[in-house]
């Protein structure tokens, strides 16, 4: 516990430091959020928290302009309408939370971007560089599940429901491409301080 808190204290040092030569609004609100101690997926929601003034767990136009202001975030209206649309992936008008964490997390280490791809490389037995159906029978066993085991569901539509963890919300189209699992694991990997830890669940995960 106190090795978790010294860490966070080290970071939100490390990030004031970087926040004085940094101009990238994203960067800097990210930043922001290290210096106040919000890291991972948790710090993250605590900011999200804070911002959404109206509690209906999406920020509007409004709440994402004084959330700017209030996290030290100096920048023109005119560019924060574009930031605004950056984070807004599916064009609602309005943020949602997996869309702050997607545009804020941080990205991954190249130790743990290549254990993800090895796992993306064993799931995609065909080597077309997208995981289907076909390619988890063989790799995915589903006779432990137990919605399959009480013949709730079918072996399709376990693999369906498996591949839907990892497509993206905004194009569920029953593929997952290289793109998609690394975001999935981008958002895992944000709260998850060990490179160590890490890769060794993604090992365990996958058998690799």
């Amino acid at each position: 516990m106190a090795g978790t808190a010294r860490k966070d204290r080290e970071m939100a040092m490390n990030a004031k430091r970087q926040l004085s030569e940094c101009s990238d609004p994203v960067e800097r609100l990210r930043l922001q959020c290290l210096a106040r101690g919000s890291s991972g997926i948790k710090g993250l929601g605590r900011t999200f928290k804070i911002m959404d003034d109206d509690n209906s767990r999406s920020l509007d136009l409004k709440e994402f302009l004084k959330g700017l202001s209030d996290y030290g975030v100096p920048i023109e209206k005119k560019e924060a309408t574009d930031l605004f649309q950056l984070f807004d992936k599916d064009g609602s008008g309005t943020i949602d939370f997996d869309e702050f964490l997607l545009t804020l997390r941080p990205e991954m280490s190249k130790a743990r971007k290549e254990v993800v791809m090895e796992a993306f490389r064993k799931l995609d037995k065909t080597g077309d560089g997208v995981i289907t159906v076909e390619d988890l029978q063989g790799v995915y066993n589903v006779k432990h599940h137990p919605k399959y085991q009480n013949g709730e569901w079918t072996e399709d539509q376990i693999f369906r429901k498996f591949l839907d963890n990892f497509d993206s919300p905004y194009d569920k189209d029953g593929k997952v491409t290289k793109e998609e699992f690394v975001n999935y694991y981008s958002g895992v990997s944000a709260s998850i301080d060990s490179d160590v830890y890490f890769i060794l669940m993604m090992k365990n995960a996958w058998k690799l």
